[in-house]
């Protein structure tokens, strides 16, 4: 639940002038306006699942970014049953002024490319059927002008090959892997909540330049609530990272009993020593590998 300090648990993805959003509950979008990001570029919202907390915002942001005068579509993807969720939730929100995009998952396992993004979508265990996400950004090789020259591709076509593009000129077709080096390290952030600590998380999260990950309980004690309701302490958050090394943990979702994540810190370094206990507005720029 929301605190009067705390906000619920949402990530945010921005790149190329596209935003990306995970998750919306209850005070989402002024959240947003904290840290001042607007609402309008967000071209993609995914759902982890459809508990309140995690969605009971929708409304109120679709009616701000259509106040915002957007007209473009908006992506929504989540587990099966998404339309039928957010078309009940729009009886509050009948009209808007761009249309709705729905992306059901119906695969363990499901990756989409949206805009600059690639999404990997991966079942994790809750009490209702849920997902954690893979949020990157992939590079291509270097330009390889020996390999063009060789190959005899004009160079009028090089640059839309160097963005990814094929090109057909003069009866002859023309792709990128003719002028590019293998592709380079990208950006990738591994975000993930609800759920119990199960192998295929530590496998998405693997080298993750920043993995965000459900720690409810801190506490002594609460191990067996966590596996009643299907949540995570921040021990089992660390034990994942130990296993994928990102660079970075970020752990959130609190319980509303968990009002000062920091002491527990101590501990949680002890199994990922690049832990931290994250708060609202928290943000990182990643950026490529200089090569």
């Amino acid at each position: 639940m929301p605190l009067p300090y705390r906000w619920l648990t949402a990530m945010m993805a921005r790149c190329g002038g596209s935003s990306l959003l995970i998750d919306c509950g209850e005070g989402t979008q002024i959240a947003l306006k904290e840290i001042g990001w607007s609402p309008k570029p967000i071209d993609v919202i995914c759902f982890t699942h459809y508990h309140a907390d995690h969605i009971s915002g929708l409304p109120g942001l679709l009616l701000t970014m259509g106040n915002a005068e957007r007209t473009e579509a908006l992506t929504l993807v989540g587990p099966r049953g998404l339309e039928r969720v957010v078309s009940a939730l729009r009886t509050i929100a009948p009209e808007l002024p761009f249309p709705l995009r729905f992306v059901e998952l119906t695969e363990n396992r499901q990756q989409l490319k949206l805009g600059p993004y690639v999404v990997d979508a991966y079942r994790v265990n809750h009490n209702v059927v849920c997902y954690g996400y893979s949020v990157s950004v992939p590079r291509a090789g270097r330009f390889d002008l020996e390999r063009a020259k060789a190959q005899d591709v004009p160079m009028k076509a090089w640059s839309r090959l160097q963005k990814g593009e094929t090109v057909e000129l003069d009866g002859r077709v023309y792709t990128p892997d003719m002028v590019l080096g293998p592709a380079r390290r990208g950006l990738k952030v591994t975000y993930c909540t609800d759920t119990r600590p199960v192998p295929v998380i530590a496998e998405y999260a693997e080298g993750a330049d920043l993995f965000i990950c459900e720690g409810m309980y801190g506490e002594e004690g609460k191990e067996a609530k966590a596996r009643e309701h299907k949540h995570m302490t921040m021990y089992e958050a660390a034990g994942l990272a130990k296993k994928a090394q990102p660079k970075e943990l970020w752990l959130t979702h609190y319980s509303p009993s968990l009002t000062r994540p920091d002491e527990y810190m101590d501990k949680v370094k002890a199994v990922f020593p690049a832990a931290k206990a994250a708060r609202d507005g928290w943000t990182m720029e990643l950026t490529f590998d200089e090569e």
